[in-house]
C-alpha cells in the first residue's frame, strides 16, 4: 500500500478531529492533527461558526470519509437503515460497522479501510470459506473471516496483525492460528470508534 498524502491530513484538520484515514499513523506522534491543529497556509486561521445546515452536512461528510463511501453508497446504506425497525441513525452506524472492510480494520488485519478494501478486492479474503470481493459485504453473527491460503497473502496479513495492536470490539473475536476473525454478535452503536452525531445525519437526509 502506498502512503496517503497531504490532502488526507487536511481533512482531519478541517474536521478538528481524527478520522483515522491514515490507519495506524493516526495513533502515533506522526499524526498531522497532533502536530498542527489548523489547515495549511501562512495566514491566520479561525474556525467560523457553522450554520445548522453546515453542522448536519459536516456529520454526513465525516461518516462518508471515515468509511470511504461515495454518495450513492451512502444513500444505499441510509435507505437500508430507514427500512429497519428502531432508530434510523443507530441503524445506519451499525450497518456501516458491519461492512467487511471495516471488520478487517477493527479486527487488526488491515491498517486502514483503504488497505482492507484492497485486500478484499484482490481476492485475499474468505468469509465462511468462500471468497468475497465486495468491501460492502455485510457480515452476520457467526461469520468467520479468514485470509486465503496463499503464502504471500498469509504472510502480509500476519505481519500486520502482529504489528497493528488494536483493542477488539466485543462483537469480534480473533484467533492467531489459523488467523481468523469471528463475528460473535452484531455490533452495537456505542462501540463505533468515530465520534458522530447521527441524529444530525438523519435530519440532513430527511429534510
Amino acid at each position: 500500500m502506498g502512503r496517503h498524502t497531504g490532502p488526507v491530513c487536511r481533512l482531519c484538520r478541517r474536521e478538528g478531529e481524527k478520522l483515522y484515514l491514515k490507519g495506524d499513523r493516526c495513533n502515533s506522534g506522526k499524526c498531522s492533527l497532533e502536530r498542527r491543529d489548523r489547515p495549511p497556509g501562512m495566514h491566520n486561521w479561525r474556525r467560523s461558526k457553522l450554520s445548522d445546515y453546515g453542522q448536519r452536512l459536516r456529520e454526513k461528510q465525516k461518516v462518508k470519509r471515515y468509511y470511504g463511501l461515495y454518495e450513492r453508497q451512502f444513500k444505499r446504506f441510509y435507505e437500508m437503515a430507514t427500512k429497519q425497525q428502531g432508530n434510523t441513525g443507530e441503524n445506519l452506524m451499525v450497518l456501516l460497522e458491519r461492512r467487511l472492510d471495516n471488520v478487517l480494520r477493527r479486527g487488526g488485519l488491515a491498517y486502514s479501510h483503504a488497505q482492507a478494501r484492497q485486500f478484499i478486492g484482490h481476492g485475499h479474503i474468505l468469509v465462511n470459506g468462500k471468497k468475497v470481493d465486495l468491501p460492502s459485504y455485510l457480515v452476520k453473527q457467526g461469520d468467520v473471516i479468514r485470509v486465503i491460503d496463499k503464502p504471500g497473502s498469509l504472510k502480509l496479513v500476519k505481519e500486520i496483525a502482529e504489528k497493528h495492536a488494536v483493542t477488539l470490539p466485543s462483537w469480534l473475536e480473533r484467533k492467531p492460528e489459523p488467523l481468523e476473525l469471528k463475528v460473535v454478535q452484531l455490533p452495537v452503536r456505542n462501540e463505533v470508534q468515530i465520534d458522530i452525531k447521527e441524529t444530525l445525519i438523519v435530519e440532513f437526509c430527511s429534510r
